[in-house]
């Protein structure tokens, strides 16, 4: 089984509006990642193909997108969490990271595979990128850090203890309008290259940013909510329009505000066409 949700070539599918995930049976829905599973062979790769300093054409050749950028790919099937929408992509589990406290939702973790991304949309200047600055910080406080040219212009590599075994992980990250998007890859993709690396490069570079108009400071969490499947969005669309449907679901309003991250848990769901919950403690 391939991969859905990256590369140019599918996303002019979504344009055409080809139901790509409408099709898959619940056998074939998201789940643990088969490492056997090798990503399609697409036409047009969402990211350059050859580690470099600068990570430029974001927004018109390469993502992650803005959701105003001409070129976004169709979000129809995309799962919603507000501050970003994340593409459909098989053999994966989402892990979405949530205030103990207030349910408040602040990133999420995806896995495939032996390896992870997580994942955090932060405010940013209206006229500079936040990038530059923050791998600076995570140099300047860990000496083992190192900047190398990667998939997305300049990343860190930073070792972490793991059950007392030094682990590398993979920081990279990308400026958008007012907005950055950071990636945190684990396991074998943060070593830049072989399958699982290749596929959560794909699916960073095909995330959809919603910045939203709310004035934050930089370095603020984006505020985000619960995942909203499409057939959710689709049922709270209709249900705008036909307010009288008591029955029909409602989609979460975008909250207000940054997050405050000092009390975590993690909601568990699938990427699915439905998502489940249920708390990990």
């Amino acid at each position: 089984m391939g991969l859905f949700g990256f590369g140019r070539k599918h996303r002019q599918h979504a344009k055409d509006g080809e139901d790509a995930v409408a099709t898959e049976s619940h056998d074939q829905q998201a789940g643990a990642a088969d490492p056997g599973t090798k990503a399609d062979v697409i036409d047009e790769p969402s990211f350059p193909e050859t580690p470099s300093a600068d990570y430029e054409h974001r927004g018109d050749q390469y993502g992650p997108w803005d959701v105003g950028d001409d070129e976004a790919p169709a979000d129809d099937e995309y799962l919603d969490l507000g501050a970003y929408m994340l593409p459909f992509m098989q053999n994966i589990e989402l892990r979405v990271k949530a205030n103990r406290a207030t349910q408040q939702v602040m990133g999420c973790t995806i896995s495939y595979g032996s390896s992870s991304l997580e994942i955090e949309a932060f405010a940013a200047p209206k006229t500079m990128g936040l990038w530059d600055d923050v791998r600076a910080d995570l140099l300047s406080s860990n000496p083992a850090a190192s900047e190398h040219p990667g998939t997305f212009g300049m990343e860190v590599r930073l070792p972490v203890s793991v059950k007392g075994a030094n682990v590398i992980t993979r920081i990279a990250a990308v400026d958008g309008p007012r907005w950055m998007l950071r990636a945190i890859f684990s396991g074998p993709a943060a070593q830049s290259r072989g399958e699982e690396a290749t596929a959560l490069d794909h699916f960073f570079s095909d995330i959809i940013v919603v910045r939203g108009d709310e004035p934050l400071a930089p370095r603020d969490l984006l505020p985000m909510h619960a995942p909203v499947s499409p057939a959710e969005r689709r049922a709270g669309s209709t249900s705008d329009d036909a307010s009288d449907d008591a029955d029909a679901p409602s989609m979460p309003q975008q909250p207000k505000g940054p997050f405050d991250s000092d009390q975590q848990t993690e909601v568990k769901t699938t990427l699915a066409r439905g998502p489940m919950f249920s708390e990990v403690r």
